[in-house]
């Protein structure tokens, strides 16, 4: 296949998983790209892998990466109404 500029490129390029850094496979199917985004315009994607989302565990192994990346304030659960329900 060709790009635009005429250069010769792959078809499929594998990608990992940002939380487990396991390589997501071209028939994973139940594997997503999730996309934070900030009001500043910063925007950082994840990729999960599908065992990971299969499970459940999207929202669990994506809330680290972006407080890491700095997408999300270190003490947002803390500030959350949740928190004070889970932790009395």
């Amino acid at each position: 296949m060709q790009n635009v500029a005429g250069e010769f490129m792959d078809l499929y390029e594998p990608r990992k998983c940002s939380a487990s850094n396991r390589i997501i496979g071209a028939e994973d199917h139940a594997s997503i790209l999730t996309n934070v985004l900030r009001f500043n315009r910063q925007l950082k994607t994840y990729a999960i892998h599908g065992a990971t989302h299969r499970i459940g565990e999207s929202d669990d192994s994506t809330l680290p990466l972006a407080k890491a990346n700095g997408i999300i304030s270190k003490n947002f659960w803390k500030r959350s109404w949740m928190w004070n329900i889970c932790h009395k």
